[in-house]
């Protein structure tokens, strides 16, 4: 085997262990997982560009490092389950040589997911500290069944990421602290549909890929009194060339096997957000999160071998996505009831990158509302334990697909997305 076969081979052995495929839109809006991890969650993950509790602030505000004395390291378990469901109001259209109504519901497109992931921060002086983070920012799957009614439109779609996050961080003084990072990203993604081949007759499409992207996040806090932080924390957009395969099922479409590529580019985010303590026992945390989904207007996939059904460079598939930029908003509460417990509460709003005319099974995403509830026990002077659990009450979701002609042909899918989403997270940290 060839030295960059195994190398694929390991880089698929440690997404397997590290990364996540996070069922359909399960961490937060759109396909963006915002439990970086299990302190946040019982906050509802609101206020973490101010919170700086522990070395997770590497991923939500890297300058919070400054408020992490000496070396510690955090372990990190999110466990998520959505469960996806689509009602039709019977208005998909079979394809010619097709019973006149085809297909089932799909049953449930969600599923479970796991979320890992770890931090280390190293205070080197009174100024300076260093830290890495590893996580799973991005994720997405849904996979509804096969011969549901809109199974020309989707059946399995799978993202799955692996985020690297060196960082250094400076005191510049008691009020004010600067944050920056590197982000190594690397993200593997899958999509499958059926596509109809001719009169009575169809396959299933495999179109699967994957790159590395790199990009940076920066943070400031400001320490305004004993009682009072406010954080800030940019991270950049991340491109993507995926590279990769398409694959068919059956004749006459497997004379279109071939290698693709497709553009992407990942959105960046802006948070601000307040840390208050209110006496010895109460803390108000609260965050205010934009995110540039714009940057994410279709999926375009791209031939880069000649085939039967094209030229290298012709394009195999596109379809108009259109997202806008969202915004998210939470507020969370901590209660210090003794030296050892403490107890959180948060609620959030997640607004949805997704316009109603263009929402795909793929994913079918909408608007929630967060409740969460979390508890730290201090079992030591140098560790802490974390859980936290959270319920996402997600809007239901209209669908309003109309087909393309033949021979790209679909089906009208009509009809209402229904989800929910439960989180549970634990999380360790050791200081030392």
């Amino acid at each position: 085997m060839s030295t960059l076969a195994w190398k694929k081979r390991a880089i698929a052995a440690a997404i397997g262990a590290m990364t996540v495929t996070a069922a359909g839109s399960a961490g937060a809006a759109g396909f963006s997982i915002g439990t970086q991890n299990a302190s946040g969650l019982g906050n509802a993950n609101s206020g973490q560009a101010a919170a700086a509790e522990d070395a997770s602030t590497i991923w939500y505000n890297p300058a919070g490092l400054t408020l992490i004395p000496g070396r510690q390291v955090v372990g990190a378990l999110n466990v998520i389950n959505t469960s996806i469901k689509f009602e039709n109001n019977g208005t998909s259209t079979a394809p010619p040589g097709f019973a006149a109504s085809i297909g089932n519901s799909g049953g449930d497109a969600g599923g479970w997911a796991a979320v890992p992931a770890a931090y280390l921060s190293w205070q080197l002086n009174p100024q300076v500290w260093l830290g890495v983070g590893l996580g799973a920012p991005f994720g997405l799957k849904t996979e509804w069944d096969d011969g549901w009614v809109g199974q020309f439109w989707a059946i399995k779609s799978e993202v799955k990421t692996l985020n690297i996050n060196p960082t250094l961080a400076w005191k510049i003084n008691d009020v004010v602290s600067l944050g920056f990072g590197i982000n190594g990203q690397y993200l593997d993604a899958e999509l499958t549909r059926r596509v109809f081949t001719g009169v009575g007759t169809s396959a299933i499409a495999d179109v699967s890929g994957d790159d590395w992207g790199w990009g940076w996040n920066i943070g400031a806090m400001f320490t305004l009194s004993p009682s009072t932080r406010i954080g800030v924390s940019y991270r950049s957009d991340i491109k993507y060339t995926i590279e990769g395969n398409a694959t068919f099922s059956a004749a006459p479409a497997t004379a279109n096997n071939g290698s693709i590529k497709a553009d992407i580019k990942l959105p960046d985010m802006f948070s601000i957000a307040l840390s208050q303590q209110l006496g010895r026992q109460w803390q108000i945390i609260a965050d205010y999160t934009w995110t540039g989904w714009d940057s994410i207007q279709d999926l375009t996939i791209v031939r880069t071998s000649s085939t039967a059904g094209g030229a290298a460079g012709s394009v195999l598939t596109s379809e108009p996505l259109n997202f806008k930029n969202s915004w998210r908003a939470g507020v969370g509460v901590n209660y210090q009831l003794n030296n050892e417990w403490k107890l959180r509460f948060g609620y959030a709003y997640d607004k949805t990158p997704v316009q109603d005319t263009f929402r795909s099974p793929r994913l079918p995403d909408e608007s929630r509302n967060w409740l969460a509830v979390g508890a730290q026990w201090q079992f030591s002077k140098q560790g802490a334990l974390d859980l936290g659990y959270a319920h996402e009450f997600v809007d239901d979701a209209s669908s309003n697909l109309t087909s393309p002609a033949a021979p790209d042909f679909r089906g009208n899918l009509r009809g209402t997305y229904k989800a929910d989403v439960n989180i549970l997270g634990v999380q360790v940290r050791y200081s030392f």
